[in-house]
């Protein structure tokens, strides 16, 4: 791995924790105006400085983050399908290496779907991408995804298909989190961040499944809708921070949580 490459892999990934709250805000390339994010910019300024990443699209990018902002960018590079389509494995890749450098971001990220009807494509896309990631020092992201039509969250099933993106070149992988994640972890060479899904019931289902993760070894997280759709969102990723950076307990991280929801500290990009 060249200077370029491990450059851009150090700035998601915080050097005193060795571990990273990115934080997707791409949901609209398949779900359209999800709720809470149907002004990306309006729901992304309060809680910009306290994500280690975003993952989010070029269109994006471009229409709602100030190119002043320091945070680092996971630049999601395949679509091509919505919700309104039967099968969501039949994407593509939709944005250009050369954009993704144009961009200046830190890593591009892409779904595989494995044992989905387009496995086959996504896998060679992802070998595809890797090798143009290589020659521009570009890091991927693999993100495991099992379809509509795939139920198949278990250690054996994630534990495949995490440790085929890797076999494939991925330089890290987002997947969901399962019981027995440990053994996911084991089987995996790369680092693996926990995808938070849908909105959870609680805050509090949030911060233990995020604990659970780093627990079991997750390198952090890549959560969305239960950041930015929580009645506290800046409350929530800094709780979430501190499970993540500072091994807080979910006794803790809720402590946080209840005490800076009416009055959220200066950023902790200096500190963390």
């Amino acid at each position: 791995m060249d200077w370029g490459m491990r450059n851009r892999m150090a700035r998601m990934f915080k050097p005193r924790s060795g571990r990273t709250v990115m934080l997707a805000v791409d949901h609209g390339y398949f779900m359209g105006p999800t709720r809470r994010l149907e002004n990306v910019g309006t729901t992304l300024t309060p809680v910009l400085p306290y994500a280690d990443a975003i993952a989010l699209t070029r269109g994006i990018l471009r229409s709602s983050v100030p190119p002043t902002v320091e945070v680092p960018v996971v630049l999601r590079v395949s679509g091509g399908v919505t919700v309104l389509h039967e099968d969501l494995s039949d994407e593509a890749i939709t944005t250009p290496m050369e954009e993704a450098l144009r961009l200046n971001v830190c890593a591009v990220a892409m779904s595989v779907f494995v044992g989905a009807p387009h496995e086959h494509e996504t896998l060679t896309a992802l070998g595809n991408l890797v090798s143009e990631g290589e020659s521009a020092g570009m890091p991927v992201m693999a993100i495991t995804a099992v379809g509509k039509e795939l139920e198949k969250r278990d250690a054996r099933y994630l534990s495949l298909a995490c440790r085929v993106a890797a076999e494939l070149g991925a330089h890290l992988v987002k997947t969901y989190y399962c019981e027995g994640f440990s053994k996911v972890v084991e089987g995996c060479p790369v680092p693996l961040v926990v995808a938070g899904g849908p909105r959870l019931d609680s805050d509090r289902a949030a911060l233990q499944l995020c604990f659970d993760a780093i627990q079991e070894g997750a390198a952090g997280i890549d959560m969305g809708r239960n950041i930015w759709q929580s009645d506290h969102p800046v409350a929530m990723i800094r709780a979430l921070r501190a499970i993540v950076h500072e091994r807080a307990t979910v006794r803790e991280a809720l402590d946080l949580l209840e005490t800076t929801k009416a009055a959220p500290a200066p950023s902790p990009a200096a500190t963390a």
